[in-house]
C-alpha cells in the first residue's frame, strides 16, 4: 500500500477517516515510493481496525452478502491462475468503455470496481491517471497487487465496491464484467457512482440479455446447480475442452469467413462475439469459458434495465450501446449541480497532489 493512499480512504463502516496504524506496520518495501506491505489502518471515528496484509489494505465492510463473498472467492481463484497480463487488453477495455477514450484518464482520479486480476487499472494508469483505486472483494488482490505494485499509479485495495471504502473523490470511475455478478447489479451501480465528483464520469459493461437468451435457457441452469459447485480444479480441467472447441470455431470457421466471405459470416450464430474472440490465444478463451461456468451469481439485464439505471440517476451525455450483440456498455456524466447537492453531505476529498 503506498502511504499516501490513506488520505483517500474512509471506513466502508461508518465513512470515518481512516489513519495509518504507524505502530503496527512491520515492514516497507524498498523502490518507489515504498509499499507498506503489513501493518494495520483504523478508523478514527468507529475506531474498527482493517489490516494490511502482503501490500493490499483490506477494508471489507462488516456484513458483507454472503453471495458476494461466495463469487468474490470463484474469481479470486480464477484470476490468481490465469494471471497473465496481455497486450490485446488494451484494445478490449477500449473497445467496453467506448465511448471513452485513452485521453479521458489523463491526470485523474479513477475508481476500478471489480479490478481482477489488475490488468485494467494498469491500463488507467498507463493512460496517465493520477491515482487509479482498484477495489476487489476476493483474493483476485493479489495477483492484482503483483501485477501493478510497479505502477506508482495504481493502489490495490481489498473491499466491497457496494461499499466501496474511499471517499467521494474519482474524476472517472469505470466498472467492466463485474455488476452483472453482484446479488444487486443495480446498487453497485449507486455505489460507485456515489464516489464520482461533480461533472465526472461513470462506464460500465455488462452482460446483455437479448442475444444470450440461449445462455439463459440452457447454461446458466447448468452453471448454477452444477458447473459452479465443483471443485474450482476440476472445472478448470473440465474447462479445456469447451474452450478448445470455441477457440476452434471462432479461429478456424468464423474469423476467416468473416475476411472472404462476410455476407455468409453474419448468418453464422454468434458470429459478433466468436469473431471477435479469435484474436485471443487459446488459453485466453480457456479463461473465458472457465470465467462463464465458476460463479454462483450471473444475472442477463436487459437494454431498459440498463438504461434506466442512468435515467434513474439523472445522468448527462449518456449512451447504452450494444457491443457484440450480446453485451451492453453504457457512460454518462454527472450533473455538476446535482453532484455538487450530494456531495454536500459526503466526506470531503482529499486534496489533489499530482505527481512530483
Amino acid at each position: 500500500m503506498k502511504p499516501r493512499l490513506v488520505e483517500y480512504l474512509e471506513c466502508p463502516d461508518c465513512a470515518g477517516d481512516i489513519a495509518l496504524d504507524s505502530g503496527r506496520t512491520e515492514s516497507i518495501a524498498a523502490g518507489g515510493d515504498g509499499e507498506i506491505m503489513d501493518g494495520e489502518l483504523r478508523c478514527k471515528s468507529c475506531k474498527r481496525m482493517f489490516p494490511i496484509r502482503h501490500g493490499v489494505p483490506r477494508l471489507v465492510p462488516a456484513g458483507t452478502d454472503h453471495r458476494s463473498v461466495e463469487v468474490a472467492a470463484s474469481f479470486g481463484w480464477e484470476w490468481n491462475h490465469f494471471d497473465e497480463m496481455r497486450p490485446h487488453y488494451h484494445q478490449q477495455f477500449l473497445d467496453w468503455i467506448q465511448p471513452l477514450t485513452a485521453a479521458d484518464f489523463h491526470d485523474k482520479l479513477v475508481l476500478d470496481g471489480g479490478c481482477g486480476k489488475g490488468r485494467h487499472a494498469a491500463l488507467a494508469a498507463g493512460y496517465g491517471a493520477r491515482e487509479v483505486f482498484a477495489i476487489d472483494l476476493g483474493s483476485a488482490v493479489e495477483a492484482a497487487f503483483r501485477n501493478t505494485r510497479h505502477l506508482r499509479a495504481v493502489n490495490v485495495i481489498q473491499g466491497d465496491i457496494t461499499r466501496p471504502p474511499i471517499k467521494r473523490c474519482a474524476d472517472l470511475a469505470y466498472s467492466v464484467g463485474v455488476l452483472h455478478h453482484l446479488p444487486d447489479p443495480e446498487s453497485g451501480f449507486r455505489a460507485l457512482l456515489g464516489k464520482v465528483k461533480p461533472g465526472g464520469k461513470i462506464a460500465v459493461w455488462v452482460y446483455g440479455f437479448e442475444g444470450n437468451e440461449w445462455i439463459v435457457k440452457f447454461v446458466d441452469p447448468v452453471r448454477s446447480r452444477v458447473t459452479s459447485r465443483l471443485p474450482r480444479g476440476l472445472l478448470y480441467e473440465a474447462a479445456r475442452l469447451p474452450a478448445w472447441l470455441v477457440a476452434g470455431a471462432s479461429k478456424g470457421v468464423y474469423a476467416p469467413l468473416g475476411k472472404v466471405a462476410p455476407s455468409l459470416n453474419v448468418k453464422l450464430f454468434y458470429n459478433k462475439y466468436l469473431t471477435y474472440i479469435a484474436q485471443f490465444p487459446v488459453r485466453e478463451i480457456h479463461s473465458i469459458v472457465f470465467d462463464q461456468l465458476v460463479t454462483p451469481v450471473t444475472h442477463h439485464l436487459t437494454h431498459d434495465e440498463v438504461a434506466g439505471w442512468f435515467s434513474d440517476a439523472r445522468l448527462e451525455n449518456v449512451l447504452v450501446a450494444r457491443h457484440n450483440d450480446n453485451s451492453w456498455r453504457g457512460s454518462g456524466r454527472l450533473r455538476m449541480a446535482q453532484a455538487a447537492a450530494a456531495t454536500s453531505t459526503s466526506a470531503d476529498a482529499p486534496p489533489a497532489t499530482g505527481r512530483p
